[in-house]
């Protein structure tokens, strides 16, 4: 296997799918996208669900149109974005009625971005075939790319059962795990070819096999990666809550994007009570850079503390750094260039403290329990000032502040 300078092979060769004014696919960045949980049938607090998970990062986003109500809501829900000044990509999500929706309102249809289409749900027998044409149809008139997104929880029944008993007469029959994973795979490709038969280009077409198993996933799309080339939308499907839910999509999410797999992520995190639903961009994001693939705040390392640092200061100092440079960045995305590659370190005593410092572009080390009570601090490597007294949080973050405009150029009209 090839391998790119880093160690690690390059980026699969994806044909690019053009969704609004974003790129999935065809060697363009990792497109980070996220879902609405609101009634899309209620316009304002759809379009203001969107807008929240547009502005903490997210460049595609999902809405569901099950209803004739909420297909009549999307292009409301459009407009009230575009007076927001919001022009993300909307993302149309269609189950067992879809070809009824796009066909009896063509606004909603025009006024999406991509439409979403399970396989396993878009009808049985001859009526699945007709129903999916219809909806491929569609795509092509209002020239919409669409992703034919299989899961496992909503596999095409007959395919599976064909697919089993070829199995089991087989001279040496697989498990039924194998069998699973196969048909899955089977399923997005059928589908994806009669979508190109249908008149819908591959430039138009991305493909998803989601399982909400770690190892299934990724051998899913190993082997999916392997059998073609469209664009992959990768996601571990109804990964959890909290950290199990993190922990589960980053461990199954950081293998395949480091092999080079995979075009367009979601983190499908079920939020806690009355948590923020743009908790999952986030959760993207951070897989993204942490990974070296994309940047896209700066990163602040802080270390765990230990029985030197008996103060919680540096902890309550790294929490306030962190949220201030993601809050920070949708100003600076908009007036620099490259501040999402800036590194901070906000360390908690001598041991580690001075050479984590040296090592990012601006670092402060903390005193830990028994050392001098100031915080010197290092900007690119070398020591520039020392803190002490009440307003070292504030003193701080000034200095990033000079720092970023001293340090980033100015981002033209243009640009």
């Amino acid at each position: 296997m090839t391998m790119s300078q880093n160690g690690f092979p390059p980026r699969r060769n994806s044909v690019g799918v053009r969704i609004g004014n974003i790129t999935v696919g065809g060697g363009a960045p990792i497109v980070v996208q996220s879902m609405t949980n609101t009634d899309t049938e209620n316009e304002v607090a759809t379009a203001l669900q969107v807008a929240q998970l547009a502005r903490a990062g997210s460049e595609l986003v999902r809405i569901t149109v099950n209803t004739a109500a909420a297909a009549k809501a999307v292009p409301g829900i459009r407009a009230r974005l575009d007076a927001m000044d919001c022009h993300v990509p909307l993302i149309g999500d269609f189950h067992f009625n879809g070809h009824k929706l796009v066909t009896e309102f063509p606004d909603c249809a025009r006024a999406l971005a991509k439409y979403r289409i399970n396989p396993g749900n878009v009808g049985h027998g001859k009526k699945r075939d007709e129903q999916f044409s219809i909806l491929i149809e569609a795509a092509c008139k209002y020239e919409k790319p669409v992703r034919i997104g299989v899961n496992w929880g909503s596999l095409d029944p007959e395919l599976l059962a064909r697919m089993m008993d070829e199995n089991a007469s087989s001279a040496d029959p697989q498990d039924a795990g194998v069998v699973m994973r196969k048909a899955l795979i089977t399923s997005a490709l059928e589908s994806a070819r009669r979508a190109e038969e249908i008149g819908l280009g591959r430039d138009r077409i991305i493909l998803s096999c989601k399982v909400s198993g770690v190892r299934d996933l990724i051998s899913v799309y190993r082997e999916l990666a392997a059998d073609c080339n469209y664009a992959l939308h990768l996601g571990l499907t109804e990964a959890g809550m909290g950290s199990k839910g993190i922990v589960a999509s980053t461990a199954a999410l950081s293998v395949l994007l480091l092999e080079g797999i995979g075009d367009t992520i979601r983190i499908s995190l079920t939020p806690e009570p009355g948590g923020d639903r743009s908790r999952e961009v986030v959760v993207a994001q951070e897989i993204l850079q942490t990974t070296g693939l994309r940047a896209f705040v700066p990163l602040v390392a802080a270390c765990p503390g230990c029985g030197r640092t008996t103060s919680t200061y540096f902890q309550e100092l790294a929490e306030s750094i962190q949220g201030y440079v993601r809050e920070q960045m949708l100003v600076w995305r908009e007036e620099y260039d490259g501040v999402e590659n800036m590194t901070l370190a906000v360390m908690g005593c001598v041991v580690n403290g001075p050479g984590e410092s040296k090592h990012a572009n601006i670092g402060i080390s903390l005193p830990g329990s028994g050392e001098r009570p100031v915080a010197p601090v290092y900007v690119d490597g070398r020591k520039s000032v020392t803190l002490k007294g009440d307003n070292i949080a504030g003193e701080f973050r000034q200095i990033v502040d000079d720092y970023v405009q001293m340090k980033y150029p100015k981002k033209t009209a243009a640009g």
